[in-house]
C-alpha cells in the first residue's frame, strides 16, 4: 500500500507521513468511521480539502479521516431555498451550483478552496460576505458520545474567521444546510473593491454570473484560486485582519486602511438647556478592523520576500499569502510567519493572528 503524505493532500504541500489513512465516501461510512476512530486512544484528524492547515513534517501517529462524501439537495421553503450539501463536497462547486440554479447568497464566496464541511469551522468569508450569512443548520457528530446532533447559529457562535468548532467543540461535520434566495441577481454588493471591479456602487445588485466571474478574477489576480500559478501553493490568507480599538487605530499612519465594525454614529443636535437621552451611546468608539496586508508591507516585508535559505516565501501578488516556493518544510513556513509577525509587532505594536490551523505541533 502506498504511504500517504500530508504534503500530497494539502494546498500548501507540506506535512509528513500518515500512520493510518481512511477515505469514507458515503454518509453512513463516514459516521461509522468517525465513531470508531474517535472512541479510541490514538490521535485523529478530520481532513477536508487541506486548504487551511499547516501540518508538521513529522509523522502523524494516528488516523486521518479524509472526508469524500458528496451530494447537493434542495427544497423550497417560502421565499428561500434550503440547500443541503454533504461535508466532502467542494465549496466552490456548491457556489457554482447555486449560481447555475439562480440562487443568491454565496456568490461572493466563489473560489474559496476547501470543502463544505470545513466552511463553518472557519466561518469563511470574502468580499463582504460570510458563511454565517446564509447558514441554517448542520449535522454534527460529537467526539466521545458519537451522537449525531443538529447545530444551529446559536450553537456555532460565529465570529470573524472563527466558530465554536474552531474554538474547541470537537467532532465531525456531516452536512450543512444554507438558506439561499431565488433570484437572477446577487445580494447587495458590500465590498468596495468588488463594486469597483463590477462598475457599480456599494448596495447595488448585479447578475449572479457577473459577481462569480468577477470574484474569481479578483482572487486569481492575488494568487488566491488553486491553479498552476506558483503563488497559489498556499493556505490562502495566512493572517486575519487585526481588530483593534479605535484609539490604537488612530496611532497608525494616516494612510492606514481602517474599517469601523459599526456604522458611523449620526450627529445629534440638542438645544441649549435641553436634556437628551443618548440611547445606546456608551462613549466608546467602535472597534476597527485593519488591513493585515498593509501592516505587513509597511513593516518592511514586500511581496515576493523570502528569508535566506528558506523555501517558503511571500506571494508575489499579495502579502497575506505565504507560499511554498518548492520543497519548503512546515518548519520553514512557520519560521517565515514568525518573522513577519515580529516585524509587524515591532513596527506597529500589533500582533497578527494566523488564520490556518496547525496540526502536529506542540
Amino acid at each position: 500500500m502506498t504511504e500517504k503524505l500530508f504534503r500530497d493532500l494539502t494546498t500548501l504541500r507540506v506535512g509528513g507521513p500518515i500512520a493510518d489513512y481512511r477515505r469514507p465516501t458515503t454518509r453512513a461510512e463516514l459516521i461509522d468511521t468517525f465513531r470508531d476512530v474517535s472512541s479510541g486512544r490514538r490521535p485523529w484528524f478530520v481532513l477536508g480539502g487541506g486548504s487551511n492547515i499547516v501540518v508538521s513534517d513529522e509523522e502523524f501517529d494516528g488516523t486521518v479521516i479524509h472526508v469524500a462524501t458528496t451530494g447537493i439537495e434542495s427544497r423550497e421553503n417560502g421565499a428561500k431555498v434550503l440547500v443541503t450539501a454533504q461535508a466532502g463536497e467542494s465549496w466552490d462547486h456548491l457556489v457554482a451550483w447555486a449560481v447555475e440554479n439562480k440562487l443568491s447568497g454565496i456568490e461572493a464566496l466563489s473560489g474559496i478552496p476547501g470543502t463544505v464541511g470545513a466552511a463553518p469551522i472557519q466561518n469563511i468569508g470574502a468580499y463582504g460576505a460570510e458563511f454565517a450569512d446564509t447558514f441554517v443548520l448542520l449535522q454534527f457528530v460529537d467526539a466521545g458520545s458519537g451522537e449525531v446532533v443538529t447545530l444551529g447559529p446559536d450553537d456555532l457562535r460565529f465570529g470573524y474567521r472563527t466558530s465554536a468548532l474552531k474554538e474547541g467543540r470537537s467532532g465531525l461535520v456531516v452536512s450543512v444546510t444554507l438558506a439561499l434566495t431565488k433570484a437572477d441577481d446577487s445580494e447587495p454588493i458590500r465590498y468596495g473593491q468588488l463594486a469597483t471591479a463590477l462598475g457599480v456602487d456599494i448596495g447595488d445588485t448585479v447578475a449572479l454570473v457577473d459577481v462569480r466571474r468577477t470574484v474569481l478574477e479578483l482572487r486569481a489576480s492575488k494568487g488566491m484560486v488553486l491553479s498552476d500559478d506558483p503563488d497559489s501553493v498556499s493556505v490562502g490568507s495566512f493572517f486575519t485582519n487585526p481588530i483593534v480599538s479605535d484609539e490604537l487605530s488612530r496611532r497608525l499612519p494616516l494612510d492606514a486602511p481602517r474599517f469601523p465594525l459599526e456604522g458611523e454614529r449620526a450627529p445629534v443636535v440638542v438645544p441649549l438647556g435641553a436634556d437628551h437621552d443618548f440611547a445606546g451611546f456608551d462613549g466608546n468608539a467602535p472597534d476597527v478592523k485593519l488591513s493585515a496586508a498593509w501592516l505587513i508591507e509597511r513593516a518592511g516585508v514586500p511581496r515576493g520576500y523570502s528569508l535566506p535559505g528558506n523555501n517558503a516565501g511571500v506571494s508575489s501578488k499579495h502579502t497575506l499569502a505565504l507560499i511554498n516556493r518548492g520543497g519548503a518544510t512546515a518548519r520553514e513556513v512557520i519560521e517565515l510567519a514568525r518573522y513577519i509577525s515580529i516585524r509587524v509587532h515591532d513596527t506597529f505594536g500589533i500582533m497578527l493572528t494566523p488564520e490556518p490551523s496547525f496540526i502536529g505541533f506542540d
